[in-house]
């Protein structure tokens, strides 16, 4: 009676990590569809340069780019972007958008 219990409950375990590692690879699928999505947005929306200069930024700052691309992928699809954004425009783009710096000074006594 006990190997019929043990044998059950590893059948369901089993059963169980299967569906969940499915699940898992369903949702990686997704978000690899909607990465290659967006890509093709922003290749639409962005001439050479200005993907190059938001590549360099997605290297240094990711927070800032992702919010950019987000940004420029939501006007694009309400109609307010007409022509592809070039490299100066992207640049007057991300000084409006990244944080203000400091300057910090040190004064000895």
């Amino acid at each position: 009676m006990e190997d019929a219990e043990l044998s059950d409950l590893r059948r369901r375990k089993m059963a169980q990590l299967q569906q969940q590692g499915e699940n898992q690879a369903a949702m990686e699928q997704q978000s690899q569809a909607m990465e290659a999505q967006r890509q093709a947005i922003l290749r639409q929306l962005l001439t050479p340069e200005a993907r190059d200069r938001l590549a360099n930024v997605r290297m240094a700052y990711p927070d800032i780019a992702r919010s950019v691309e987000e940004q420029l992928i939501r006007l694009a699809q309400a109609g307010q972007i007409n022509s592809q954004i070039d490299e100066p425009t992207l640049k007057q783009i991300l000084r409006k958008v990244s944080p203000q710096k400091r300057e910090i000074s040190i004064e000895r006594l």
